[in-house]
């Protein structure tokens, strides 16, 4: 089986770098937007969210201060002229330009609420879905240069999905438990996987690339694949420590090249979004792949 959002995205769009905790930590690195925004599209962009004074903002930790910037000033104005620009040049076929990815960082209700009514208001730029009756029937999107993907948490859906009327749109698409396989929905389209699915002792610890790593990788893939789903994996990352920009060291294989034999890796399994804190490095190699 062709996965789901191939079958309702154009094939050309994939695989795609996906830009890790693209927002500043406590005031620094504010740059990454711009560096994600850099690499050409289409591309994927990670916001975690949590609240702040009735708002939504972009920051690592649920603990927030009040000088988080907001998801509205940091994602959404931040890429106005570049979708403003795409919905003029109405080149159909080059959307989603963006995946915009969530990773709720507070699941209280109230946040929720507050991201459906951002994305309500935002709602003539991102992909959507009618809901159906039936969450087992998929309903096509609707596309738009920004695709809004969300996790797996079941208070997510109850907002982004229950509680929208059927016939209604749907604005964000979850990812489904991947400790509970079962086939997609209208709402849970994608699989978010740990890398530590591949090589159980993480990043930091693994040794040399080996067939049964690939093996292993493979498998997953071609699980999802089977079943209809898109798939990510994060962290991939490789530096030494002088070059870290705010980069986390559990996502770290410690160099260049120890990444990079597995960003092809994925590249050659199938992955459909690959994750790093490296994105212009990411996208060279997902560029040249795609160039082959």
């Amino acid at each position: 089986m062709i996965p789901v959002l191939f079958l309702l995205l154009a094939a050309q769009h994939f695989p795609l770098a996906d830009a890790h905790n693209c927002y500043p930590y406590e005031g620094q690195w504010k740059n990454r937007i711009d560096r994600a925004l850099s690499v050409g599209f289409p591309v994927a962009i990670e916001q975690d969210i949590a609240f702040a004074n009735g708002k939504a903002v972009v920051t690592h930790t649920d603990k927030t201060t009040g000088s988080e910037p907001t998801l509205r000033e940091h994602f959404f104005e931040r890429v106005r002229p570049i979708i403003e620009k795409a919905l003029k040049d109405n080149r159909r076929d080059q959307w989603p330009l963006i995946v915009l990815h969530f990773d709720f960082k507070d699941l209280q209700a109230s946040l929720l609420r507050e991201v459906w009514n951002v994305l309500g208001e935002y709602e003539p730029w991102i992909a959507t879905a009618v809901k159906t009756d039936d969450p087992t029937q998929l309903s096509p999107f609707e596309m738009k240069p920004i695709l809004v993907l969300t996790e797996d948490a079941d208070q997510q859906e109850e907002v982004f999905f229950n509680q929208v009327a059927v016939g209604a749109k749907l604005r964000v698409f979850g990812s489904g438990h991947t400790n509970l396989i079962v086939p997609p929905t209208n709402y849970r389209r994608w699989l978010n996987y740990s890398w530590h699915a591949v090589e159980p002792e993480g990043q930091p610890k693994a040794g040399d690339w080996t067939p049964a790593d690939a093996a292993r990788l493979k498998a997953l893939v071609a699980g999802a694949h089977k079943l209809g789903y898109w798939i990510r994996f994060y962290t991939l990352d490789g530096y030494a420590p002088s070059e870290s920009q705010g980069w986390l060291d559990q996502y770290n294989f410690g160099t260049h090249a120890a990444v990079e034999i597995r960003w092809k890796a994925a590249l050659d399994a199938g992955v459909d979004l690959i994750a790093s804190d490296q994105y212009e490095d990411l996208a060279r190699v997902v560029s040249a792949r795609l160039a082959r």
